[in-house]
Protein backbone atom coordinates (compact mmCIF):
# COMPACT_ATOMS: atom_id res chain seq x y z
CA UNK A 1 0.00 0.00 0.00
CA UNK A 2 2.63 2.70 1.08
CA UNK A 3 6.39 2.44 0.95
CA UNK A 4 8.64 4.89 2.48
CA UNK A 5 12.54 4.28 1.41
CA UNK A 6 15.23 6.26 2.57
CA UNK A 7 13.71 9.19 2.90
CA UNK A 8 15.33 12.64 3.86
CA UNK A 9 13.31 15.84 4.06
CA UNK A 10 14.49 19.24 5.33
CA UNK A 11 13.18 22.93 6.44
CA UNK A 12 15.60 25.22 4.60
CA UNK A 13 18.88 23.65 5.47
CA UNK A 14 17.97 21.74 8.74
CA UNK A 15 17.68 17.88 8.02
CA UNK A 16 14.39 17.19 9.73
CA UNK A 17 13.48 13.66 8.47
CA UNK A 18 16.72 11.39 8.23
CA UNK A 19 16.78 8.16 5.75
CA UNK A 20 13.44 6.93 7.28
CA UNK A 21 11.92 3.37 5.95
CA UNK A 22 8.52 2.91 6.57
CA UNK A 23 5.58 0.55 5.55
CA UNK A 24 1.93 0.17 5.25
CA UNK A 25 0.11 -2.71 4.65
CA UNK A 26 -3.22 -2.87 2.92
CA UNK A 27 -5.77 -2.70 5.78
CA UNK A 28 -3.14 -2.31 8.24
CA UNK A 29 -3.06 0.35 11.21
CA UNK A 30 0.27 1.76 11.28
CA UNK A 31 1.20 3.87 14.46
CA UNK A 32 4.17 6.12 14.38
CA UNK A 33 5.25 8.14 17.99
CA UNK A 34 7.46 10.03 19.43
CA UNK A 35 8.58 13.06 21.79
CA UNK A 36 6.99 16.54 20.10
CA UNK A 37 9.09 18.06 17.60
CA UNK A 38 11.12 14.71 16.62
CA UNK A 39 9.53 14.71 13.07
CA UNK A 40 6.44 13.04 13.02
CA UNK A 41 4.17 15.71 11.49
CA UNK A 42 6.76 16.38 8.95
CA UNK A 43 6.31 12.64 8.04
CA UNK A 44 3.24 12.94 6.83
CA UNK A 45 3.21 16.04 5.09
CA UNK A 46 5.93 14.70 3.26
CA UNK A 47 3.79 11.60 2.61
CA UNK A 48 1.09 13.99 1.82
CA UNK A 49 2.91 16.29 -0.56
CA UNK A 50 2.90 19.23 1.55
CA UNK A 51 6.74 19.03 2.43
CA UNK A 52 9.15 18.19 -0.59
CA UNK A 53 11.65 15.10 -0.25
CA UNK A 54 14.85 15.87 -0.43
CA UNK A 55 15.89 12.21 -0.62
CA UNK A 56 14.01 9.16 -1.37
CA UNK A 57 10.92 7.32 -2.39
CA UNK A 58 7.79 7.40 -1.34
CA UNK A 59 5.86 5.04 -3.07
CA UNK A 60 1.72 4.14 -3.21
CA UNK A 61 -0.04 1.26 -4.79
CA UNK A 62 3.15 0.32 -6.52
CA UNK A 63 3.41 3.62 -8.22
CA UNK A 64 5.63 6.50 -6.81
CA UNK A 65 4.58 9.22 -5.89
CA UNK A 66 7.35 11.14 -4.61
CA UNK A 67 7.29 14.54 -7.05
CA UNK A 68 3.24 14.60 -7.48
CA UNK A 69 1.67 17.35 -6.04
CA UNK A 70 -0.71 16.79 -2.96
CA UNK A 71 -4.10 17.36 -4.74
CA UNK A 72 -3.16 14.74 -7.06
CA UNK A 73 -2.36 12.24 -4.07
CA UNK A 74 -5.44 13.12 -2.70
CA UNK A 75 -7.33 12.35 -6.03
CA UNK A 76 -5.23 8.85 -5.90
CA UNK A 77 -7.02 7.71 -3.03
CA UNK A 78 -4.67 9.44 0.06
CA UNK A 79 -6.31 11.00 2.68
CA UNK A 80 -5.05 13.67 5.77
CA UNK A 81 -6.11 14.78 8.65
CA UNK A 82 -3.84 17.42 9.89
CA UNK A 83 -3.11 18.32 13.25
CA UNK A 84 -5.19 20.98 14.75
CA UNK A 85 -8.33 19.47 12.67
CA UNK A 86 -7.74 21.93 9.94
CA UNK A 87 -11.50 22.80 9.62
CA UNK A 88 -12.92 25.75 7.95
CA UNK A 89 -14.53 27.68 10.69
CA UNK A 90 -16.38 30.25 8.90
CA UNK A 91 -18.35 27.56 6.88
CA UNK A 92 -20.88 25.55 8.38
CA UNK A 93 -20.33 21.66 9.10
CA UNK A 94 -22.55 20.51 5.93
CA UNK A 95 -20.22 23.02 3.83
CA UNK A 96 -17.41 21.73 5.50
CA UNK A 97 -18.25 17.87 4.41
CA UNK A 98 -18.75 19.31 0.58
CA UNK A 99 -15.41 20.11 0.52
CA UNK A 100 -14.49 16.91 1.29
CA UNK A 101 -15.43 16.01 -2.97
CA UNK A 102 -13.19 19.13 -4.19
CA UNK A 103 -10.29 16.12 -4.63
CA UNK A 104 -12.59 13.80 -7.01
CA UNK A 105 -12.88 14.82 -10.23
CA UNK A 106 -15.82 15.44 -12.66
CA UNK A 107 -18.93 14.48 -11.30
CA UNK A 108 -17.94 13.13 -8.20
CA UNK A 109 -17.15 16.57 -6.74
CA UNK A 110 -20.39 17.62 -6.58
CA UNK A 111 -20.99 15.22 -4.15
CA UNK A 112 -23.02 12.04 -2.75
CA UNK A 113 -25.97 11.65 -0.68
CA UNK A 114 -24.78 8.22 0.20
CA UNK A 115 -21.60 9.27 1.00
CA UNK A 116 -23.33 11.75 3.44
CA UNK A 117 -25.29 9.67 4.88
CA UNK A 118 -22.52 7.09 5.69
CA UNK A 119 -20.80 9.96 7.77
CA UNK A 120 -23.84 10.71 9.62
CA UNK A 121 -23.90 7.25 10.30
CA UNK A 122 -20.89 7.38 11.73
CA UNK A 123 -20.47 10.74 13.46
CA UNK A 124 -24.41 11.72 13.85
CA UNK A 125 -23.73 14.55 15.61
CA UNK A 126 -22.50 16.31 11.93
CA UNK A 127 -25.65 15.64 10.82
CA UNK A 128 -27.66 17.36 14.16
CA UNK A 129 -25.51 20.08 13.37
CA UNK A 130 -25.05 20.49 9.21
CA UNK A 131 -26.33 23.83 9.70
CA UNK A 132 -24.06 24.98 12.61
CA UNK A 133 -20.89 26.88 11.63
CA UNK A 134 -18.15 24.68 11.93
CA UNK A 135 -15.75 26.85 14.45
CA UNK A 136 -18.73 27.19 17.10
CA UNK A 137 -18.18 23.12 17.77
CA UNK A 138 -16.41 22.22 20.63
CA UNK A 139 -12.86 20.57 20.25
CA UNK A 140 -14.13 16.96 19.62
CA UNK A 141 -17.21 17.69 17.27
CA UNK A 142 -14.27 19.59 15.44
CA UNK A 143 -12.08 16.65 14.75
CA UNK A 144 -15.16 14.13 14.35
CA UNK A 145 -16.17 16.94 11.32
CA UNK A 146 -12.34 16.98 10.07
CA UNK A 147 -12.41 13.03 9.73
CA UNK A 148 -16.16 13.41 7.96
CA UNK A 149 -14.49 15.38 5.49
CA UNK A 150 -11.69 12.93 4.41
CA UNK A 151 -13.73 9.57 4.68
CA UNK A 152 -16.80 10.99 2.75
CA UNK A 153 -14.84 10.57 -0.59
CA UNK A 154 -13.85 7.16 0.53
CA UNK A 155 -10.16 6.99 0.99
CA UNK A 156 -7.67 4.26 0.64
CA UNK A 157 -4.96 5.18 2.69
CA UNK A 158 -5.60 7.78 5.98
CA UNK A 159 -3.06 9.85 7.21
CA UNK A 160 -4.15 10.98 10.88
CA UNK A 161 -2.10 13.57 12.92
CA UNK A 162 -3.13 12.69 16.64
CA UNK A 163 -6.79 12.16 16.40
CA UNK A 164 -7.21 12.07 20.56
CA UNK A 165 -5.64 15.28 20.91
CA UNK A 166 -7.07 17.77 23.07
CA UNK A 167 -10.66 16.28 23.30
CA UNK A 168 -12.88 14.58 25.87
CA UNK A 169 -12.73 10.53 26.12
CA UNK A 170 -16.24 9.69 25.03
CA UNK A 171 -15.40 11.25 21.25
CA UNK A 172 -11.51 9.26 21.56
CA UNK A 173 -13.69 6.43 22.15
CA UNK A 174 -15.82 7.03 19.23
CA UNK A 175 -12.46 7.56 17.01
CA UNK A 176 -11.38 4.27 18.71
CA UNK A 177 -13.76 2.49 17.59
CA UNK A 178 -14.04 4.18 14.47
CA UNK A 179 -10.34 2.97 13.68
CA UNK A 180 -11.01 -0.64 14.67
CA UNK A 181 -14.41 -0.96 12.57
CA UNK A 182 -12.15 0.89 9.40
CA UNK A 183 -9.50 -1.79 10.35
CA UNK A 184 -11.85 -5.07 10.51
CA UNK A 185 -13.60 -4.19 7.25
CA UNK A 186 -10.18 -4.18 5.37
CA UNK A 187 -10.77 -1.41 2.66
CA UNK A 188 -8.61 1.25 3.87
CA UNK A 189 -4.89 1.33 5.33
CA UNK A 190 -4.49 3.78 8.67
CA UNK A 191 -1.23 5.27 9.26
CA UNK A 192 -1.86 7.63 12.59
CA UNK A 193 0.29 9.83 15.08
CA UNK A 194 -0.53 8.75 18.46
CA UNK A 195 1.05 10.11 22.30
CA UNK A 196 -0.96 7.90 24.04
CA UNK A 197 0.81 4.70 24.01
CA UNK A 198 -2.31 2.38 25.79
CA UNK A 199 -4.47 3.90 22.62
CA UNK A 200 -1.60 3.04 20.26
CA UNK A 201 -1.31 -0.28 21.11
CA UNK A 202 -4.59 -1.25 21.41
CA UNK A 203 -5.47 -0.48 17.82
CA UNK A 204 -1.86 -0.34 15.68
CA UNK A 205 -0.68 -3.74 14.18
CA UNK A 206 2.78 -2.34 13.62
CA UNK A 207 4.41 0.71 15.72
CA UNK A 208 7.69 3.18 14.49
CA UNK A 209 9.03 4.67 16.96
CA UNK A 210 11.08 8.08 15.81
CA UNK A 211 13.59 10.49 17.40
CA UNK A 212 15.11 13.32 16.02
CA UNK A 213 14.28 12.01 13.14
CA UNK A 214 15.39 8.77 12.81
CA UNK A 215 13.31 5.35 13.14
CA UNK A 216 15.08 3.78 16.32
CA UNK A 217 12.74 0.87 17.04
CA UNK A 218 9.88 -0.62 14.95
CA UNK A 219 8.01 -3.81 15.12
CA UNK A 220 4.51 -5.48 15.29
CA UNK A 221 2.58 -3.72 18.30
CA UNK A 222 2.30 -7.02 20.42
CA UNK A 223 5.74 -7.62 20.17
CA UNK A 224 7.25 -4.22 21.22
CA UNK A 225 8.31 -3.57 24.75
CA UNK A 226 5.71 -1.10 26.19
CA UNK A 227 8.96 0.34 28.28
CA UNK A 228 11.01 1.19 25.25
CA UNK A 229 8.77 2.62 23.68
CA UNK A 230 7.88 5.00 26.80
CA UNK A 231 11.68 5.69 27.11
CA UNK A 232 11.70 7.56 23.55
CA UNK A 233 8.04 9.17 24.21
CA UNK A 234 8.82 10.51 27.77
CA UNK A 235 10.26 13.99 28.47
Amino acid sequence: MLAVNGLHVYYGQSRIIDNVDLEVAPGEVVCLMGRNGVGKTTMLKAIMGILKAKQGTIRYEGQEITQLPPHKRAAAGLGYVPQGRGIFPHLTVYENLLMGFEALSGKARNGSPEALEEIYTIFPVLKQMGGRVAGTLSGGQQQQLAIGRVLVRKPRLLLLDEPTEGIQPNIVEEIENLIRSLRDQGQIAILLIEQFLDFALGIADTCYVMQKGVIVSHGKANELSPDIIREHLSV
